[in-house]
C-alpha cells in the first residue's frame, strides 16, 4: 500500500471511530445508577479497605470525588 492510501485509510478509520460518541440522555441515567453497576460487592468491606489504605499509604480519595488538591474539599 502506498503512503497516500494508508493515510486516507487511517483518516477514515479515525473518523468512523468518533461516530460512536453520544451523550447519555437524562432518561437513560437511571439505568447507569442501578445497583448492578456498583463494582464493590460489599460496601462496608470496601469502606474498611479504603480506611486502611489511607492510613497505611497516607493517601485518601481517588474515588471520583472532586477536590482542588489544596486540601480544602
Amino acid at each position: 500500500m502506498t503512503r497516500t492510501k494508508l493515510a486516507v485509510l487511517c483518516v477514515v478509520i479515525a473518523s468512523l471511530a468518533a461516530c460512536g460518541r453520544q451523550a447519555v440522555r437524562a432518561a437513560e441515567k437511571e439505568f447507569l445508577a442501578d445497583q448492578i453497576m456498583v463494582f464493590d460487592e460489599d460496601p462496608h468491606a470496601a469502606a474498611g479497605d479504603d480506611h486502611v489504605r489511607s492510613n497505611r499509604e497516607g493517601a485518601a480519595g481517588g474515588k471520583g470525588a472532586g477536590g482542588g488538591g489544596c486540601g480544602c474539599n
